[in-house]
């Protein structure tokens, strides 16, 4: 029999939610706007627009989105069917057995956990790379960004039922899990100058990469997503700084309005000066860059593309210049810059309020923990004999 072939409804329809993806492409960036176009639903594309214009955040905007194209290929794999909405107590409990599960009575006991046919089947698509469950902390962002796009279409939903937080708790106690930071090791100075050691020549992709490194530490270990995003109208000519021993020093301002951890309506502003903003001077001549997008992509041929680079490419190229450094890339991430830029403020006695104001982190938990433990590995209660 010959294969089916999609119907012209189907693929009109599939055609129609593509280009209304591209529509909110410069918002919303997406690598796989075909595939989300296959599995998303019209529905979900109006959400995902509504939502553009009631001015969410980019990397809000990125979240949800990731998350809604996981739910509703995990529903099609489990189910048979797109996400129902709203979704029944069931479905949701369905979802917490299938992500938090025992591995140890998975070995003894195949049908617990996520079916074997519903794993291999996000597998070939992508949506599923490690072994084991998820971790508690991936399942109840998913949940909750379920929670909110249910909120926005204006349904009731079950998430806040005794049932399902029951079910999250035991699941969690039943399988202890180390917390791992996003990034296993800090890129401090030293690892960072080996990175930059990597990034000697004149050629683009090595003026771009040295760029963004020392952009990204130096500015208080920018995200990813802020590196990648950075336009160059951010970026303003501060007055150089004075010196007792040298030539004045260039400064640079750059202006992030608003952030992850920011309000809205508050423009956040960090700092470059000296060496960071004669590289990123460099590479802004190199690419003739005039406008728009800093980092952009740079082909084999070494063409620099008008495309922003995406957020995971900071990542990827952090872990390459790791791994031609010597290092082990798989214990490096983007985010080691952001932590590498706290454990170097406290290896060199900066006061933590100070590198928060570089940082911009506004917990000072979350950053003291950084500060803290490179203050307590060589401190006084750590050498005690």
């Amino acid at each position: 029999m010959e294969p089916l072939l999609p119907s012209s409804s189907h693929k009109s329809s599939v055609e129609r939610r593509a280009e209304e993806l591209d529509t909110i492409a410069s918002v919303l960036p997406m690598e796989r706007r075909d595939e989300l176009a296959e599995l998303l639903t019209d529905q979900d594309v109006e959400t995902l627009k509504h939502l553009v214009n009631q001015g969410m955040g980019d990397n809000t905007l990125r979240a949800l989105t990731s998350d809604l194209a996981y739910l509703e290929a995990w529903a099609l794999a489990a189910t048979g069917q797109s996400l129902p909405w709203p979704a029944p107590e069931a479905l949701l409990l369905k979802f917490v057995t299938h992500h938090l599960w025992d591995p140890e009575k998975r070995s003894a006991d195949p049908d617990h956990g996520m079916p074997v046919d519903v794993d291999d089947n996000l597998r070939r698509q992508g949506f599923l790379k490690s072994a084991g469950p998820h971790a508690p902390d991936t399942v109840r962002r998913r949940l909750a960004s379920w929670s909110t796009l249910t909120k926005w279409r204006g349904l009731p939903g079950a998430f806040a039922s005794p049932a399902l937080k029951s079910a999250i708790r035991l699941a969690v106690r039943a399988v202890p899990r180390q917390r791992r930071r996003k990034s296993a090791k800090a890129v401090t100075s030293d690892v960072l100058a080996k990175m930059l050691a990597t990034c000697a020549t004149e050629s683009l992709r090595d003026l771009r990469d040295r760029a963004i490194l020392m952009v990204a530490f130096a500015s208080g270990g920018r995200r990813r997503s802020e590196i990648a995003g950075m336009r160059l109208e951010q970026i303003t000519v501060e007055p150089p700084i004075e010196t007792e021993d040298g030539p004045p020093l260039p400064s640079r301002a750059i202006h992030l309005g608003r952030t992850k951890t920011s309000g809205a309506d508050h423009d956040e502003v960090v700092y470059l000066t000296g060496r960071p903003v004669e590289v990123l001077d460099a590479w802004i001549e190199a690419a003739r860059i005039e406008s728009g997008s800093v980092f952009r992509k740079v082909d084999r041929w070494g063409n620099v593309s008008k495309r922003a680079l995406e957020p995971g490419a900071v990542n990827a190229i952090v872990k390459q210049r790791a791994e031609m450094a010597g290092l082990e890339p798989g214990e490096f991430s983007a985010h080691g810059l952001r932590s590498g830029y706290l454990t170097e403020a406290a290896n060199r006695g900066i006061p933590l309020p100070e590198a928060m104001e570089q940082s911009r982190h506004r917990s000072v938990q979350q950053a003291s923990s950084y500060y803290n433990n490179a203050i307590r590995r060589s401190g006084r209660a750590a050498r005690m004999l």
